[in-house]
C-alpha cells in the first residue's frame, strides 16, 4: 500500500490562528492590568490599614498634622453624591429617551440627538467651571434659601435641607453629577429603545394601548437588561468623578446632616491631597488605601448588576 497523501494546509489556517492567539493575549492583559491595578492599591494602602485597622474604612477624622486618617467621610460622600446623582438623572435621561423614540417629530429628532451625544463628550473639568461659577451661585441665592424656607421647615425630612446656604456641598456636587451622567444613561436607553421589533409595538397599539401603555408593558420588559446596564455604567461614573466634584462639594472632611452641607469623596480628596504627599508617608499610603476601597466599591455596584440581571428562575 501506497504512503497516505498529505493533506494541504488551508491558506488561512496561519491567519487563524495568529487572530486567535491575538485575541487570547488582549483577554489575558485585561486581567493583567486589572490584578495589576487591584495589587498596587492594595501593597500602597497596606501600611495604613495596619496602621489604623478596619476601623480606618469608618472612621471620620483626616489630620495630615498628627498622621490619623480615616475614610468614613469620604466613602459616605462618595455614595451620597452617586446615588442622588443616579435619583436625579435617570427620570430626565428616560423622558429624553421616551421623546427621542416615540413623541419627538422626524426632523427634531436627529438634532436632539446629537445633542445629547455632544454634552456627553464635555470634559469634567468643563461641568466642575461651569458648576462653580454659575450653578453655585444661582444654588446660594435662590434655590437653597427657598427650599430651607419651605421643605427645610418640614419635620423629619426638612433636617436633610437645612444649614447656610453656601451654594457648594453635597447635593451640588450631585446635581453637577447628575447633568455629566445623564447623556450616557439617556443615550444608552434611545439606542436600546429603539431595538425593540416594531412588531411588538404595533401589535399593543392595535389592541388599543396608548404611547405609555407600550412604553410600560412592551418595550421596558423587552430592554429591562440594557436599561439596568446603562444606569449601572452611569452610576460607575459618578462613583469615580473627580475634577466636577471637587470644584463644588466644598471639601470640608465632615458629614452633615444637610444635604446643603460641604463634604468631600475619595476621588476629590487624592485629587486634592496626592500631590502634598511625600513618597512613603502614611498620608500616601492612606490615599492609595481610599483608591482600593473606591475600587471595591465599583466592584460591589457591577456584582449587584449582575445579580439585578440574573435569569429569573420559574418554578
Amino acid at each position: 500500500m501506497g504512503a497516505k497523501p498529505q493533506r494541504a494546509a488551508s491558506p488561512g489556517s496561519f491567519g487563524d490562528t495568529l487572530f486567535s492567539a491575538a485575541c487570547h493575549a488582549a483577554g489575558g492583559f485585561v486581567l493583567l492590568l486589572l490584578g495589576g491595578i487591584i495589587i498596587e492599591l492594595f501593597i500602597g494602602g497596606l501600611p495604613a490599614f495596619r496602621a489604623f485597622g478596619i476601623p480606618f474604612i469608618w472612621s471620620t477624622e483626616w489630620d495630615p498634622v498628627t498622621e490619623v486618617f480615616g475614610a468614613g467621610v469620604s466613602i459616605y460622600g462618595t455614595i451620597v453624591t452617586a446615588v442622588l446623582a443616579i435619583l436625579l438623572a435617570v427620570p430626565v435621561a428616560f423622558g429624553v429617551a421616551f421623546y427621542l423614540t416615540e413623541l419627538s417629530p422626524p426632523w427634531l429628532r436627529r438634532p436632539v440627538g446629537t445633542a445629547v451625544e455632544l454634552l456627553a463628550a464635555v470634559p469634567s473639568i468643563i461641568y466642575g467651571m461651569w458648576g462653580f461659577f454659575l450653578i453655585a451661585p444661582i444654588m446660594g441665592q435662590y434655590i437653597q434659601p427657598a427650599v430651607i424656607d419651605t421643605i427645610g421647615e418640614l419635620p423629619l425630612i426638612g433636617e436633610l435641607f437645612q444649614g447656610p446656604p453656601f451654594g457648594t456641598g453635597i447635593f451640588t456636587a450631585a446635581l453637577i453629577l447628575a447633568i455629566m451622567i445623564l447623556p450616557f444613561i439617556a443615550a444608552t436607553m434611545r439606542d436600546v429603545f429603539q431595538q425593540v421589533p416594531p412588531v411588538y409595538k404595533e401589535s399593543a397599539y392595535g389592541l388599543g394601548c396608548t404611547t405609555w401603555e407600550v412604553m410600560r408593558s412592551v418595550v421596558l420588559p423587552y430592554t429591562r437588561i440594557s436599561v439596568v446596564g446603562g444606569i449601572m455604567l452611569g452610576l460607575g461614573r459618578a462613583l469615580g468623578e473627580t475634577m466636577a466634584v471637587t470644584f463644588v462639594i466644598g471639601n470640608a472632611n465632615r458629614i452633615s446632616a444637610s444635604l446643603f452641607g460641604p463634604g468631600n469623596t475619595i476621588a476629590s480628596v487624592v485629587a486634592l491631597e496626592f500631590g502634598e504627599s511625600e513618597m512613603g508617608s502614611l498620608k500616601l499610603s492612606a490615599l492609595l488605601a481610599l483608591g482600593f476601597i473606591l475600587f471595591v466599591l465599583s466592584f460591589i455596584v457591577l456584582a449587584i448588576s449582575r445579580f439585578l440581571l440574573r435569569p429569573r428562575l420559574k418554578g
